[in-house]
C-alpha cells in the first residue's frame, strides 16, 4: 500500500472541497429555464423597464449562482443584462464566438422560433477558458427579441 505525504493528502482534499463548492456555485439547465420563465412573467407583471432595470441592477433577486437575466431587442440591442450593465444600450449584433457563430442573433433566431436552447462557447467567468455554454431564450412579451439565462455545460 503506498503511503501519501500528509501534505499531499489535505491538497487533495482541499481541491476536493472546491470542487464541490465549484459545482454549487454552478446552474443547472433547469434553473436556467426557470429562471428565463420567472423573467418573462416579471416583464408582464411590472412592465419591460422596470423588469430590465431589475435585471440589471438587482443581483439579490435575478443572479444566482453563475445564472443571470439578459434580453435583447429584435435589433440585439440590450436592454437588460445582469452580468454586465455597461452592456445596456449597446447595438451586440456583431458578437460572435470563438467559432464565428453569431450569439445574438441565434438567440434572437430560437427564441422567434418558439423558444428554447442556443448553443455556443464562451468565456466561462469562472475558470478564464472558452467553454460550452448553453443559453435558454424565449421571445419577449413584446413579441420580438428575446430574454434569457445561460449555463456552462
Amino acid at each position: 500500500m503506498t503511503k501519501f505525504p500528509r501534505r499531499a493528502v489535505l491538497a487533495l482534499a482541499a481541491l476536493c472541497v472546491a470542487g464541490s463548492a465549484l459545482a454549487q456555485d454552478r446552474g443547472t439547465k433547469d434553473e436556467a429555464a426557470a429562471m428565463t420563465n420567472a423573467a418573462f412573467e416579471h416583464i408582464k407583471k411590472v412592465g419591460a423597464e422596470k423588469a430590465y432595470d431589475d435585471f440589471t441592477n438587482d443581483k439579490a433577486n435575478w443572479v444566482k449562482k453563475d445564472l443571470y437575466v439578459m434580453a435583447y431587442n429584435g435589433k440585439a440591442v440590450a436592454l437588460a443584462h445582469g452580468a454586465n450593465a455597461k452592456l445596456v444600450g449597446k447595438d451586440l449584433s456583431a458578437v460572435k464566438d470563438a467559432n464565428g457563430v453569431p450569439i445574438v442573433s441565434g438567440l434572437i433566431a430560437v427564441a422567434a422560433k418558439g423558444g428554447g436552447w442556443f448553443d455556443y462557447d464562451w468565456a466561462d467567468p469562472v475558470t478564464k477558458k472558452v467553454a460550452p455554454k448553453t443559453t435558454f431564450a424565449r421571445t419577449l412579451p413584446s413579441g420580438e427579441g428575446f430574454v434569457g439565462v445561460g449555463v456552462y455545460r
